[in-house]
């Protein structure tokens, strides 16, 4: 006996999560912005479950920029509820390599410009 081909039409596409975030000032901005992502990424609070490497479309909007960033990226990082040193619980979301990743990413760096060489605290490392 052979197995029926699947029929595609009846298989449910995994589409990605779309998640928005406002960014309103600098400081929130250093906090949640990840520099040592290969691509650069960015804290996004949520109590939703993610694994890693779930896609993720994340609209960004940046202070003052009237600007909206659409990103479709992964996440690579994940603080659980209840994570050490009192962190928020979201996810890591790594911007892609591609012109969105890239255009969002000198934006960022652009606009925190001497504060990304703080030590600080942020919401990942």
């Amino acid at each position: 006996m052979s197995a029926s081909p699947i029929d595609p039409s009846t298989v449910p596409i995994a589409r990605p999560t779309v998640l928005s975030l406002a960014i309103k000032e600098k400081a929130a901005l250093y906090a949640a912005y990840m520099p040592f992502l290969k691509n650069g990424g960015m804290f996004v609070p949520t109590q939703k479950p993610y694994k890693i490497g779930d896609e993720i479309y994340l609209i960004l909007g940046l202070m003052d920029d009237p600007n909206k960033y659409p990103i479709a990226g992964k996440v690579a990082w994940i603080t659980p509820p209840g994570a050490n040193n009192n962190k928020a619980q979201g996810i890591g979301v790594h911007f892609p390599d591609d012109d969105s990743g890239h255009r969002t990413r000198l934006r960022i760096e652009e606009i925190l410009g001497a504060a990304l060489r703080s030590s600080r605290a942020t919401h990942t490392l």
